[in-house]
């Protein structure tokens, strides 16, 4: 097929994800691959006046289910199925899996991210009963706790990706782990909240350093950058695994591509590329201070402090205070 647009040229290179929960995206600007998602673009899709059945629909469910899930409340419950009823809908209008992401106030428990991990698998069966679950990918931040139990959810036959991901140190883990899939982002959580806010620091030269590693040690997982903010940034990293992209640079893509952006995937990396045989998963303290002390603290802080686990934890927030309305209409 004639390359034509931006698009076109993406898709010719790299399997394209949709990072929205907005079926029209992926009924108008597919075929995507897969469909990921997280608490905050599940929060502005369930705040469309649009939405408002799905979200007294989550809340009568999760009372109904309540007593079988009676360790969370009846809020957080209804956010778990709210945002796997969404994933359903978008699963009629691709090709591969859909990416639900766990509670981030869950961020440093391997238990409690099993279990809720686990309760959404099987929502899923209560949302459409025979869903095949091989089609449901479960989001988890890249702390140790969560890739911990991404370890132990694939060898339970649960798809997992490793989120907010920011140093080669969490890719390494992730793929010792087994992780299906990891989700560096380009540019920190906080471009998208905050109005006017630049990531001077953006991880381009990561991704493709990742993809190297993985492929000098024939790893599996695949490498799906996230948290994009332009179609240059976009273009850089044609050639890697898959990309999700969000709705707004999908449209921008499908201009006529005129682009001489030359990938950072058809150079050698920039970074260095650790030895085949590094390992991590049998020394949790080398792992906490080799990240601690990445980039000066940098990937730390964007993990935690004020960053990517905070803000998905105040998306967490709303949507309960979604639901706790909807009850008192």
């Amino acid at each position: 097929m004639a390359v034509q647009t931006g698009l076109d040229y993406m898709r010719s290179r790299t399997l394209v994800d949709c990072d929205t929960m907005d079926d029209e995206v992926a009924k108008t600007l597919g075929p995507f691959q897969d469909c990921t998602s997280n608490q905050a673009i599940a929060l502005g899709e369930l705040s469309k006046p649009a939405r408002a059945e799905v979200i007294a629909a989550s809340r009568a469910d999760a009372k109904a289910l309540h007593l079988k899930y009676s360790s969370i409340s009846v809020a957080e419950l209804a956010v778990d199925i709210a945002m796997v009823k969404l994933a359903v809908g978008m699963s009629k209008h691709i090709h591969g899996r859909v990416h639900v992401q766990v509670n981030p106030y869950h961020s440093y428990s391997s238990e409690k991210i099993v279990v809720n991990a686990l309760r959404i698998v099987q929502l899923f069966q209560h949302v459409q009963p025979g869903f095949d679950n091989d089609r449901i990918s479960i989001k988890i931040p890249s702390t140790w706790e969560g890739m911990m139990a991404c370890r132990t959810l694939e060898l339970a036959g649960v798809r997992t990706l490793a989120t907010t991901l920011f140093s080669m140190t969490q890719a390494v883990l992730a793929a010792e782990v087994g992780c299906t899939y990891i989700a560096p982002y380009v540019n920190e959580l906080k471009v998208h909240v905050e109005a006017g806010y630049v990531d001077n620091a953006k991880l381009l030269p990561l991704c493709a350093a990742i993809q190297k590693y993985y492929q000098s040690i024939d790893s599996a997982t695949q490498v799906l950058p996230a948290s994009l903010t332009s179609v240059e940034e976009i273009f850089l990293l044609a050639g890697v695994d898959r990309l999700t992209i969000a709705p707004g640079l999908l449209t921008q893509l499908t201009q006529p591509y005129a682009a001489n952006v030359k990938s950072l995937l058809d150079i050698g990396p920039t970074l260095p590329v650790p030895a085949p045989g590094f390992s991590f998963i049998n020394d949790p303290g080398l792992y906490q201070i080799t990240f601690a002390r990445d980039l000066g603290g940098a990937s730390h802080i964007k993990l935690t402090e004020t960053k990517a686990v905070n803000i998905f934890c105040d998306a967490q927030d709303k949507l309960e205070q979604l639901m706790n309305a909807a009850a008192r209409v």
